[in-house]
């Protein structure tokens, strides 16, 4: 690709657009040598203010139609259809796109188990046999004397009706709480299955369909409902089965992790299958041979984004990076092979690939990219794939011929928090409960419990609105879990190691001290949402914080999202009862009905809300201002007295 020189007077100082030194450093080199980075980009390309506001219709050709955020009221689309129903309309089908992302995501892994149990495909096994009994039994599905393959093809039938079924509940509606599950069976929101509820949305939101807001998001919240509590919880519940639990392991991330002796090979995208089989493929003897005999001290296998993400959490493979950092690593002229699937890959990856003699890989049939080249991965023979992929990137070592510049920057914490891990670690294996949680919320040592999630968006300073508003939760005693990019913004800043307590609250960094844990628990990538709806459930179950999921003293918060995903997560938690609010920018016009039912009207309902702030440290406080509200509803806004036992209190204890 022909460099050109980027007009850097145009553009904003670098220190304004990220709060990562690396990602800073690649940054002025790509300026300096006239390449166009997804920053730079946003920078000189302004948002459509009417869009933006979601106050436009597209869904005919008698459009589009354009209203008017600051007058909503004055005018309607050409059909008739108010700032409600569009803003509904685009709300929903912003749901439905980003529910079918990690619903087929979700589906493909069900494939792949199915094969799995049914022979055809021996390259993967069950990893987890403990996992594969637990997923089981808690959607009723006997297990006593049966034996692996047995308990596996039952699982498999039973979810697959989390996709194809027409008529029924979910199989995973059996783990939400019964009051939880009581407010959606009486609102009708209670999801049958992916395929149907997805269906039915971009049919309710076709021109001339369902034209009442209200009844637009109650389709809404049930297909939202059918990815956290189906496609997702899914997702992670195989791959768990299939490639382990994960389990707390120290891992480095940032550019730092590339090594200028080895070649260096990147995976990207969201399916752990290609990263699983990558995994075997630098292993090799015979390639890491190859590797040798072209100069390099070895294979270097790192992750970026998502599926980076959940290795680094399943296995500690390291991280280089979150999604505003995937253009930014290959300026290091050290990537030799970057692989890619699904889901968050930037079509100017092929163009800063080619202008660093970089090898950009596609291998999902979903996911072409003009420009990079395709070698289709299959699971019934992976390493057909991912071996070719290890022999390009060598033959591109061998051949560098861009100079190489690392920044010497890595951040060491702790990942692999998944549900299983922390139940074990608050109780023992004996004792394994999430009753320490409860009663330290009780007492008031943690004050509630923030998922902080997803992406990061270059209309934004990088990682900046994810680690101050970390900071300030967890100097008020809040308990922060992490996935998605959002968990990397934050492992970077330090907060997933245990010494990072001292960041804490006095009762947040007494327990972490206790355990021995960080006071932000890093849980996997951005599908792996489902592990808080099921840490959720199971804080209702052990009792002491109210019997549904919207009476618990915790909120969420995406403060950079940037995808159709991402909207759909937000639904998922605001309609199983969580307080989340969202960053960047929100597709809504204010002062209308539509506003005021996404940010008041479902909790009226028995539901969560919305929020949105686009200040980190306003941000938190709306969080724990909620916090606050749901410990008073408990009755447990007054921590009781903590007094130390002196020893003439023990004998009379005794």
């Amino acid at each position: 690709m022909e460099k050109k020189k980027t007009k850097e007077k145009t553009l904003p100082e670098i220190k304004e657009i990220t709060t990562c030194e690396a990602t800073g450093q690649m940054l002025k080199k790509a300026r300096d040598e006239g390449v166009e980075l997804c920053f730079d980009r946003a920078a000189t390309m302004k948002a459509c203010p009417i869009g933006e506001n979601s106050a436009c219709c597209k869904h005919c050709s008698m459009g589009p139609c354009r209203l008017n955020a600051k007058d909503p009221y004055g005018k309607v689309g050409v059909c008739g259809a108010t700032i409600d129903t569009i803003q509904a309309r685009n709300f929903g089908r912003m749901i439905a796109a980003g529910g079918a992302a990690h619903t087929d995501h979700g589906m493909a892994m069900l494939d792949l188990f199915r094969e799995v149990v049914n022979g055809n495909i021996k390259e993967y096994t069950i990893k987890d046999p403990i996992k594969l009994v637990d997923v089981a039994e808690s959607i009723g599905i006997e297990t006593a004397e049966k034996t692996t393959e047995e308990v596996a093809k039952a699982l498999y039938e039973e979810l697959e009706r989390t996709y194809t079924q027409v008529e029924g509940e979910i199989p995973f509606a059996q783990r939400v709480p019964p009051k939880t599950l009581e407010t959606w069976r009486k609102l009708g929101i209670v999801p049958r299955g992916a395929m149907r509820e997805i269906m039915e949305m971009m049919h309710r939101t076709h021109m001339g369909v369902d034209q009442e807001y209200n009844n637009i998001m109650k389709q809404g919240s049930r297909t939202a409902l059918s990815d956290g509590w189906g496609g997702s919880m899914v997702a992670t519940e195989i791959s768990d089965i299939l490639f382990g639990t994960p389990v707390p392991v120290a891992a480095e991330v940032n550019m730092g992790v590339l090594k200028e002796n080895q070649v260096n090979i990147i995976v990207h995208g969201h399916e752990p299958n290609l990263f699983e089989s990558m995994m075997q493929s630098v292993n090799s003897p015979t390639l890491i041979q190859a590797a040798k005999d072209a100069g390099a001290e070895g294979i270097n296998l790192v992750g970026m984004c998502c599926s980076g993400a959940e290795m680094l959490s399943r296995h500690g493979i390291p991280h280089a990076g979150n999604f505003t950092s995937t253009e930014a690593i290959m300026v290091t002229g050290a990537v030799d092979a970057m692989a890619v699937d699904v889901q968050c890959i930037q079509q100017a990856l092929s163009k800063v690939a080619d202008c660093y003699g970089t090898y950009l890989f596609t291998t999902n049939p979903r996911c072409h990219i003009e420009g990079a080249d395709h070698i289709e991965f299959h699971e019934d023979n992976p390493s057909q794939c991912t071996d070719d992929i290890v022999i390009k990137a060598i033959s591109r070592f061998k051949s560098r011929k861009y100079p190489v510049q690392i920044p010497n920057i890595r951040n060491t914490g702790i990942h692999g928090f998944s549900y299983e891990y922390i139940n074990y670690m608050l109780g023992g294996s004996f004792r394994g409960s999430y009753t320490p949680l409860n009663d330290n919320i009780i007492n008031g040592r943690i004050r509630g419990v923030a998922g902080v999630v997803g992406c990061t968006n270059p209309r934004v300073k990088q990682d900046w609105v994810h680690v101050e508003l970390v900071k300030e939760l967890i100097r008020n005693d809040v308990l922060v879990l992490q996935t998605g990019c959002s968990q990397i913004a934050l492992a970077k800043a330090g907060l997933c190691s245990p010494e990072a307590a001292y960041l804490a609250g006095p009762g947040l960094s007494e327990v972490c001290d206790a355990v021995g844990m960080p006071p932000v628990l890093g849980m996997g990538s951005c599908v792996d949402n489902s592990r808080i709806l099921i840490a959720a459930s199971e804080m209702v179950r052990v009792g002491g914080l109210g019997e549904s999921i919207a009476e618990l003293p915790v909120a969420g918060a995406a403060p950079e999202y940037m995808s159709e995903k991402a909207i759909c997560i937000g639904q998922y938690f605001v309609a199983s009862g969580v307080y989340t609010i969202f960053g960047v920018t929100f597709p809504v016009v204010e002062n209308t009905r539509f506003h005021d039912l996404l940010f008041s009207g479902l909790e009226k309902q028995g539901l969560g809300k919305w929020g949105f702030s686009v200040d980190p440290h306003e941000m938190a406080q709306k969080m724990i201002a909620h916090i606050d509200s749901k410990r008073k509803a408990l009755g447990i806004d007054k921590t009781r007295e903590r007094k130390l036992v002196d020893m003439a209190e023990r004998r009379d204890l005794a």
